[in-house]
């Protein structure tokens, strides 16, 4: 039996959807439009002038092209080291037997309601000491240890409904932890690492934080953004534009996987494909 949601449900929803696009249009009417256009307001389609000047202004005065290679160089490292270590975390602190196994997983998870912010100071001062401020690794490295929280935290919850039979049959046959790892439980692990990549990606790709404080001369498009905007004119057109070129990339990337990320918020809250 097919269960049609009621009429008022779908017409609360489109009405709530239509005030969720709103937004959008106007961004994306904002960088056509010039600011005497803006000044009188986006909406005012047959009275304002239409221009490109403000995407030709933020491509020929700021380094756009730049910024974009950086967010996706430090994103994807991000992405790719987080999505390699913490499936192995999660297995090693869910199946293996050690030491203050149970202490390490519960600092690690309170580290998920640690602010940025408590680390920032300390971090900045290993950074400098250590040369590496305006380095991408100075980004990367915390992207990856801040993420591991929620990413080992939703592989592990996924564990808890794998079947210990396979587990078992592994270690009959021969397999130590490391051949169980990556012969029986890797294999079926595709969901959940899918899901942690999809977040991790959308949120090193949106920071702001980390790279405005630990980059100088190579900024990502976060940084880029903050930066158009002038000391005395607000350039609403010209971040209008970076705005749009920043959440270019995460849409296509929320729109290509969005079923592992649905997938994910099925295992995050406990529920099995």
């Amino acid at each position: 039996m097919v269960y049609r949601a009621p009429r008022w449900i779908i017409i609360v929803v489109g009405i709530i959807a239509c005030l969720w696009v709103v937004p959008i249009i106007g961004i994306i009417a904002t960088s056509f439009q010039t600011p005497e256009s803006i000044a009188r307001g986006w909406w005012h389609f047959s009275q304002n002038q239409l221009t490109l000047n403000a995407w030709k202004k933020v491509w020929s005065d700021y380094p756009l092209a730049n910024s974009l290679w950086v967010s996706t160089k430090v994103t994807l490292l991000a992405t790719v080291l987080t999505m390699l270590t913490a499936p192995a975390a999660a297995y090693v602190f869910h199946y293996l037997r050690f030491p203050l196994r149970r202490t390490s997983l519960i600092i690690i998870i309170n580290a998920f309601v640690l602010p940025q912010q408590v680390v920032i100071i300390p971090l900045f001062r290993l950074w400098r000491e250590m040369g590496m401020l305006d380095n991408i690794w100075a980004v990367i490295i915390p992207y990856v240890g801040l993420s591991y929280a929620w990413s080992v935290f939703l592989v592990k919850s996924f564990l808890e409904d794998f079947p210990n039979d396979l587990i078992e049959a592994a270690r009959i046959d021969g397999c130590g932890p490391i051949s169980t790892f990556t012969r029986v439980v890797l294999p079926n692990l595709i969901s959940p690492i899918f899901a942690c990549g999809i977040l991790q990606f959308l949120w090193c790709w949106n920071s702001l934080l980390l790279p405005m404080l630990f980059l100088r001369n190579d900024v990502t498009l976060t940084v880029l953004l903050a930066r158009i905007s002038g000391t005395y004119d607000p350039n609403i057109d010209q971040q209008a534009v970076a705005a749009i070129v920043t959440a270019i990339v995460p849409l296509l990337v929320f729109l290509i996987f969005q079923r592992q990320f649905a997938v994910g918020n099925r295992v995050s809250s406990g529920g099995k494909e």
